[in-house]
């Protein structure tokens, strides 16, 4: 039997909690009815899911009105970026940063080739907004601020209160990505201003292929998918069931333990960087310092004169999983938007990689890990 793998890759995925595999198993197997149908197996699912969003709303004191489900956070960060432009024609211009996650980016790049201007920020060499230059920049004609929560790459949480509290000055829409922040963040909508967030069930111990997206009621947004009723005739598709209450589950298990995992992650990271960082002094850890303005967990190092790829190649051949920044982009050659726009120096940035803590993550593993990248770092 082989040995089970050292997996320190929890930005990417986490596998499903046991609690939530048990809470999808009966919608996939006996409650298997069309949630759009008049029949008893078919109710019972329209009021299991109008549950899922009451659970979900609490949780960040949205309404459930305001929830709608949709396949991940990829089609949630696409439908709030397209879906506020297309329902402003009279307004065109977008801002955002220059270290958002690709969905973001790449649906800004989109809207760009239909005429939108896009102003992407600047970020500081820990990857934080300058507030100022984001007033600055808000002009008459913006539709929508679109800035992630947390980094995926570097861990940097966003001042979303101030940046929320400037749109709603400005009378702009505001749309957070909170796909990485919103199992380690207390996320309040109103408190935060925020207009519209994104979340996706599979990094916080949830099944892959389901999502969110909150929109306040006040927000006007078309459509992305066209077809049925479903979701309040906003987002068409026969709902996924199964998904939507484990989904539910995970985020409310999540939000139960947060504090504590929180806490345990962080002295976790702590603990590792100490250990590289004593016997590695060629080493720069890229973002914010460990500590409140940083993921718990999140740990994106360089190595001066490494070749991040290969490294990451040969832990793998140990059984040791990690990734080279964003999974999201693992096969691009060219070093990552996110280190590139907080400057990291040339003698280090191919020599990055990400390591992320979970749950599961030991003591003992973040040993084994130290003592694996120690011995090739210095080969």
């Amino acid at each position: 039997m082989k040995n089970k793998p050292l997996y320190f890759d929890y930005a990417s995925t986490t596998k499903i909690r046991q609690e939530v595999y048990e809470a999808m198993l009966p919608y996939l197997q006996e409650e298997f009815g069309n949630p759009s149908s008049l029949y008893t197996i078919g109710i019972r699912n329209k009021k299991i899911i109008n549950q899922c969003r009451k659970t979900i709303a609490s949780l960040i004191n949205a309404e459930s009105h305001e929830i709608y489900f949709c396949s991940g956070g990829s089609e949630a960060n696409n439908w709030a970026i397209k879906g506020v432009a297309f329902a402003h024609p009279d307004k065109r211009e977008i801002i955002t940063t220059k270290i958002e996650h690709p969905s973001v980016l790449n649906s800004c790049r989109f809207l760009e080739k239909l005429g939108y201007i896009v102003t992407y920020l600047d970020v500081d060499a820990e990857g934080f907004v300058n507030l100022q230059e984001l007033e600055d920049k808000i002009t008459d004609n913006t539709c929508l601020v679109s800035i992630m929560t947390a980094n995926n790459e570097i861990g940097t949480i966003q001042d979303i209160q101030a940046i929320g509290e400037i749109c709603a000055r400005k009378g702009v829409h505001f749309h957070t990505d909170a796909i990485q922040a919103i199992s380690h963040l207390p996320i309040d909508v109103k408190q935060l201003k925020i207009d519209l967030l994104s979340f996706s069930a599979h990094k916080f111990y949830g099944p892959k292929g389901i999502g969110c997206l909150y929109i306040s009621k006040n927000t006007k947004i078309e459509n992305l998918i066209h077809g049925g009723n479903q979701e309040r005739e906003k987002r068409a598709g026969t709902e996924n069931v199964a998904y939507i209450v484990g989904m539910a589950k995970a985020i409310e298990l999540s939000y139960r333990e947060m504090y504590s995992d929180n806490v345990r992650e962080r002295d976790l990271s702590q603990l590792l960087y100490h250990k590289l960082k004593d016997a590695i002094p060629d080493m720069r850890l890229n973002g914010p310092e460990i500590g409140n303005r940083r993921l718990p967990g999140n740990l994106n190092i360089s190595f001066k004169h490494v070749d991040g790829s290969q490294l990451c190649f040969e832990l793998n051949e140990e059984g040791i999983c990690v990734s080279t920044g964003s999974a999201c982009h693992s096969d691009m050659i060219e070093p990552s938007h996110v280190l590139q726009a907080i400057k990291v120096p040339d003698d280090y940035i191919k020599g990055t990689i990400r390591i992320t803590i979970g749950k599961d993550t030991t003591e003992e593993e973040i040993d084994k890990l130290t003592e694996a990248i120690i011995k090739r770092v210095k080969k």
